[in-house]
């Protein structure tokens, strides 16, 4: 038998069944069903150019405006074929002519295969593969969407994408020829594999440090973090979509996350607890068994009863996991949630029913996470009724959190970045294990200033047993937030976005990042900040300034502004009317902070003509993402899928590593 399998396009089929991935008839079944679907699409068409390298293909293509164009296979260091509508193929002969490559339109192809034109198309082909049964590889098969060998858990996704995304034809023969392979053995009629071979063979250079080649060689999308993150979530790869505040990390997001075999969280901080039950509802009836999510649990210290109502939800539809935030001490319903369901096993260890993400930017707020629950809060659980005798009794062996997600660049509070805050609270977490005496390993991941696959692979190496983005995820389909906001977030770069006092933190301080480029809301926000730093009542404030504030920035009187706080926080937290009924002060800080959620709801809504007051919480990783994708399909947000930059940026994570790695080798080989 030979030492590995691959097959170009269809071909990739012949091989898996050389591999015993499926039998004959199986195989016969799926390219019959892939037919169907290709001979479905229609309006498309194809060329092969040569003469050009790949990111020559893509820079003419950018800059001639064809991004309906995609690259479909990667033949040949200087051979790539396109796709795309029909009409920008026949147009785009011309410019490459022009430019000295030669250009053949592919006859007899009805449609722009391999490209994102066909995603349509790959859902259908994932249902028929999960119809069959499959088995492991006995012959290593090169995917022609890796160039890796497939795992057996990735055969049915690899497949599915294949019918979307270029044939890496050039990194599959690279990978092997990297992996020592001299012969190569074209099947059937023919040698046009052959010839390509012999082409990139011509360019390939490998690196002289093999050892440490092999190790990068090793290092994919899949094995990058922790295997227990993707063993305890059931998910493909360790990364997690955050959940966003008031649903923008919606029902939506969640389920196109889960059924890309991602870990994505519903934004339910905000929303009435009706709202949240019907989305929960909708998620579960839109994903299968085993298709993972998760929902916010965002700390109510000022009400505690909506806090435990979500906890009470979330325990009577089995969500089994939480993202928990904000929390600077652990919470009674956090405390109930983590410790339902609590059991032991045949081997006598605690099972946890309910896995708990934390996210946390400061030491002593991750402390709370790494330990047991506090004794008094157990106790009165317990008294309660809440929890049980034995779920009280185990919940003091375990740790409050399975995962700690470290926030960087998030807040104001001055923690420093991922290089000085992941690397500390790692050592934290052994600390706190060692002193446990306990094998229970927390995980460590990562959030905040990742929005490109430098900053992932970075992540990672700092040892991120998992990584979570969230400003990118804003601008993107899925997302509830408005078009309008999209439409700006889309254009943003690194220093469009600035800090400004955050509304639910207003009078200790607390600040949160925001969009600044487009809107006056952060200037807005500042300047009603240092007005109630320096006055005692509205009616001190000159008679300019309340005007000006009231016509541009409430759009109404301050009394009416207030009557609406009053009626927003009279079921929530009352004692807040009893204060400012009392304090002018707090009268005030009160209706700046209805301002904040104001701001926030118009921005959430796109209303027309309001776009100075939108609130867009937002970090500058979505400005960095941004430039990351611009000149090609994804710089268009309506363009942009969960999924699709998930894969994108894990990928080029894994890719980004394995290149240092191979960097570092070759310096060490020549010193």
């Amino acid at each position: 038998p030979p030492d590995f399998v691959a097959g170009h396009s269809l071909g990739e089929y012949n091989a898996l069944l050389a591999a015993e991935v499926f039998d004959f008839a199986t195989g016969l079944r799926l390219v019959k069903r892939r037919g169907e679907l290709m001979a479905g699409a229609s309006g498309g068409g194809m060329a092969a150019v040569v003469g050009c390298e790949r990111e020559k293909v893509h820079e003419i293509l950018q800059k001639n405006g064809l991004l309906a164009i995609d690259v479909a296979n990667h033949n040949a260091p200087l051979q790539v074929v396109i796709a795309g509508p029909a009409e920008d193929i026949a147009r785009a002969e011309d410019i490459f002519f022009d430019l000295g490559a030669t250009y053949i339109p592919l006859k007899n192809v009805s449609a722009a295969f391999h490209s994102w034109h066909m995603a349509p198309f790959a859902k259908p082909l994932g249902e028929a593969l999960n119809e069959v049964k499959l088995q492991p590889p006995k012959i290593p098969v090169v995917s022609n969407v890796s160039a890796r060998p497939h795992e057996i858990t990735q055969v049915r996704e690899y497949l599915e994408r294949q019918l979307r995304e270029p044939v890496e034809w050039t990194e599959s023969i690279r990978y092997l020829l990297s992996m020592g392979v001299e012969d190569f053995e074209e099947i059937g009629p023919g040698t046009v594999l052959t010839k390509l071979i012999k082409t990139i063979r011509k360019s390939f250079a490998p690196v002289a440090a093999e050892a440490s080649t092999t190790r990068a060689l090793a290092i994919t999308a899949e094995r990058l973090g922790a295997e227990s993150f993707r063993r305890d979530y059931k998910v493909r790869r360790a990364y997690v979509a955050g959940s966003m505040y008031g649903g923008i990390a919606s029902k939506d997001l969640v389920v196109r996350m889960g059924r890309a075999g991602y870990l994505g969280f519903f934004g339910s901080g905000g929303l009435p607890v009706g709202e949240i039950e019907e989305n929960i509802r909708s998620i579960q009836e839109s994903l299968s068994a085993g298709e993972p999510f998760g929902m916010n649990l965002l700390s109510s210290p000022d009400d505690p009863e909506s806090e435990m109502a979500v906890v009470e939800l979330c325990l009577r539809h089995g969500i089994r996991f939480v993202e928990a935030t904000g929390y600077i001490s652990l919470s009674p319903a956090l405390i109930r949630y983590r410790l339902s369901g609590l059991s032991r096993n045949a081997e006598g260890r605690i099972v946890s029913a309910n896995k708990v993400m934390a996210k946390v930017s400061r030491p002593e707020a991750a402390e709370a996470f790494l330990n047991p629950p506090p004794e008094r809060a157990v106790a009165e659980l317990l008294k309660a009724g809440l929890v049980s005798g034995e779920e009280a009794q185990l919940g003091r062996r375990i740790p409050m959190a399975d995962d700690i997600c470290v926030e960087t660049d998030s807040d104001g509070t001055g923690m420093g970045g991922a290089a000085v805050l992941l690397p500390a609270l790692i050592r934290q977490r052994d600390e706190a294990g060692r002193l446990r005496n306990d094998d229970r390993v927390v995980r460590v991941g990562a959030s905040g200033g990742i929005g490109t696959p430098e900053a992932a692979a970075a992540a990672f190496f700092l040892g991120a047993d998992f990584i979570l983005t969230g400003s990118i995820n804003q601008c993107t389909v899925e997302a509830r937030t408005s078009d309008e906001v999209k439409d700006l977030l889309q254009t943003i770069n690194v220093q469009d976005t600035e800090y400004a006092p955050a509304g639910d933190l207003f009078e200790l301080g607390g600040r949160i990042q925001i969009l600044k480029k487009g809107v006056a809301f952060p200037a807005r926000a500042n300047r009603l900040y240092d007005i109630w730093r320096h006055h005692g009542s509205w009616d001190e404030v000159d008679a300019a300034t309340r005007e000006k504030i009231e016509k541009d920035y409430f759009g109404r009187s301050f009394e009416r502004a207030y009557e609406e706080s009053v009626t927003y926080y009279a079921g929530k937290s009352p004692q807040e009317i009893e204060k400012a009924e009392r304090d002018k002060r707090h009268k005030m800080a009160l209706v700046f902070r209805w301002y904040f959620d104001h701001a926030a709801r118009l921005s959430l809504a796109g209303a027309k003509g309001q776009r100075a007051n939108y609130q867009v919480r937002c970090g500058p990783a979505l400005g960095a993402f941004n430039q990351w994708v611009k000149g090609t399909r994804l710089e268009p947000w309506r363009r942009r899928h969960v999924d699709v930059i998930a894969d994108k940026i894990m990928e080029g994570a894994a890719e980004v590593l394995k290149q240092q790695l191979q960097r570092l080798a070759a310096s060490d080989e020549a010193e």
